[in-house]
């Protein structure tokens, strides 16, 4: 639509100043329809366009297709070579066509420098613009490209890291944790435990026993970063989820602790990760009432509310003669960690003394919350989670198709990309150059012209001061040489000469109001004396 409205503006604009001009109606068409076609071409064909404008525009009175025309052309003719090839293409024509009309050096003069303004200097920034957006866009490319391969590069050391961890958990905790299994399993079948102390051990065996099915798990996840999923359902099976917290409960029973589980609502399913996350604050909450009020009464609560699972560990204080906070192992990091599970969870956790001496640790989880669902702000994110987007492709880190830099269409591309962008600086410099000189070309001509102008034109003041028989001598020093270009297309024209007289033309700075005309002061000497001054208008050929 744009380019018909354009090619439509281009064609009314030369039509109508063809027609004010005196042409006649069949060749305003013509050259309208001509127009009209070649801007609706100009992307197409450039340098076909170009070369035609240049000639159209030299035989009308217009001159917007050679401006717009030049603009494509810059912009889309590949190569500088072909590029000035079609340039020149178009001067000539250009230049032609002002020959055939105006032979005259002013003429010929103007039209250098308006072919330099109307085509050359539209061209060089079309093909500056242009190359600047290509430049811009091959840096973006690489900008993106260089992202992608740092985030790979972090993701490798990542994953050793992960490696790492995975192999000293396995080598230390995992062997821990297969001795007591194999201790306990021992102890259990020795014929010195009561029953009560038999139940405790055997209880002490299963809970070796799941640990070592979570290590499992957690490793596969550390070791590639991927879940092992018959050690996760193996591990859920037993514990991890809100349906283990039953087992957890009456395990603190049978080791002697007065624990009660209370639930009201409904049970609603929940997000694998949230559904781990109730797991962990019971189990954290039981720890640390064993190892901080040991004997004290614990309360485990779930409460299905409409939108969120509540989950609660509550223990009363310490009862007297019971011992609070013995020689228990405390890393001081549980509670951070669930805050840190529960925010991934897309929930919170909050913990804190009750009025009557006890400790409360609550959870709040919403139904249904994935992985990447947070819902609460990372306010205490202390590990300050990197986004879920690659910076260059919105893509998560983890899921993304990594660059092989390895891949030999990806090191052809880059090749590509860098010889790009040095032919983009190459060709802006080269037409920046080009512009330069043609400026001072332009304006070394201007000031040619205007020299030219001095020695070739008297003011009409000058020419009625001067009378005739006053020596030749006094005459000359009145006027300029005459000797220039622009009044070789005058000599000879006019009135007869005098017969044996020298003639100096000189042209008038007041010209007529007709552009086609000069204005000619004409003096003739003779015997050492002006014999005649003559004032006449030529036409320019």
């Amino acid at each position: 639509m744009g380019e018909t409205a354009l090619a439509a503006g281009l064609a009314l604009l030369t039509g109508s100043a063809e027609y004010l001009t005196g042409e006649g109606l069949l060749r305003t068409l013509l050259f309208a329809l001509a127009i009209a076609v070649l801007s609706l071409v100009r992307r197409t064909l450039p340098a076909t366009v170009l070369i035609a404008a240049g000639a159209l525009d030299a035989a009308t009175s217009g001159g917007l297709l050679l401006i717009v025309a030049a603009w494509s052309a810059g912009r889309r003719i590949k190569g500088v070579l072909r590029a000035s090839a079609a340039f020149t293409a178009s001067f000539v024509a250009f230049e032609a066509i002002n020959l055939v009309e105006n032979r005259s050096a002013v003429a010929i003069a103007f039209s250098v420098l308006l072919f330099l303004v109307m085509a050359v200097v539209p061209g060089i920034t079309g093909r500056y613009w242009s190359q600047r957006r290509a430049l811009m866009r091959t840096l973006h490319e690489r900008n993106a490209q260089l992202l992608r391969e740092r985030q790979m590069i972090a993701r490798q050391a990542r994953m050793r890291e992960r490696q790492r961890i995975a192999q000293d958990m396995h080598d230390s905790l995992g062997h821990q944790l297969a001795l007591i299994a194999v201790q306990t399993g021992a102890l259990e079948v020795s014929r010195g435990l009561s029953e009560q102390q038999r139940e405790a051990v055997g209880v002490l065996r299963e809970a070796s026993v799941a640990a070592m099915h979570e290590l499992r798990a957690v490793v596969g996840v550390l070791k590639d970063g991927t879940v092992d999923d018959g050690a996760v359902e193996e591990a859920r099976a037993e514990s991890g989820v809100v349906a283990g917290i039953d087992g957890l409960v009456e395990s603190a029973a049978a080791a002697g602790t007065d624990v009660r589980l209370v639930r009201s609502g409904e049970p609603r399913p929940l997000g694998a990760p949230a559904d781990h996350a109730a797991y962990r604050i019971v189990q954290e909450g039981l720890t640390n009432a064993f190892k901080h009020a040991s004997g004290a009464r614990i309360a485990v609560g779930l409460y299905y509310e409409a939108d969120s699972l509540v989950v609660e560990v509550v223990n009363g204080p310490v009862p007297k003669g019971g011992a609070a906070g013995t020689a228990a192992v405390s890393g001081g990091q549980g509670l951070t960690g669930l805050r840190e599970r529960a925010r991934l969870a897309g929930g919170m956790v909050r913990s804190g003394p009750v009025e009557d001496g006890g400790f409360r640790l609550a959870g709040v989880l919403p139904y249904g919350a994935g992985p990447g669902t947070t819902l609460v702000g990372a306010g205490d994110d202390l590990r300050q989670q990197p986004p879920a987007t690659a910076p260059g492709d919105g893509q998560r880190v983890g899921d993304e198709p990594v660059i092989d830099p390895l891949d030999p269409r990806e090191e052809f591309k880059n090749i590509m990309s860098v010889r790009r962008s040095r032919g983009c600086l190459v060709g802006c410099g080269v037409g920046l150059l080009i512009l330069a000189g043609l400026a001072v070309l332009a304006v070394l001509g201007v000031g040619k012209l205007f020299d030219e102008m001095k020695k070739a034109s008297i003011d009409p003041g000058v020419y009625r001061s001067i009378t005739v028989g006053t020596s030749e001598d006094a005459v000359r020093k009145k006027l300029p040489s005459g000797e220039s270009f622009l009044t070789s297309g005058v000599k000879g024209k006019g009135p007869a000469e005098p017969a044996g007289a020298q003639c100096l033309s000189l042209l008038s700075t007041d010209s007529p109001d007709d552009i086609d005309r000069d204005r000619v002061y004409r003096f003739c000497f003779k015997g050492g004396k002006l014999i005649e001054k003559r004032e006449f208008v030529v036409r320019n050929d």
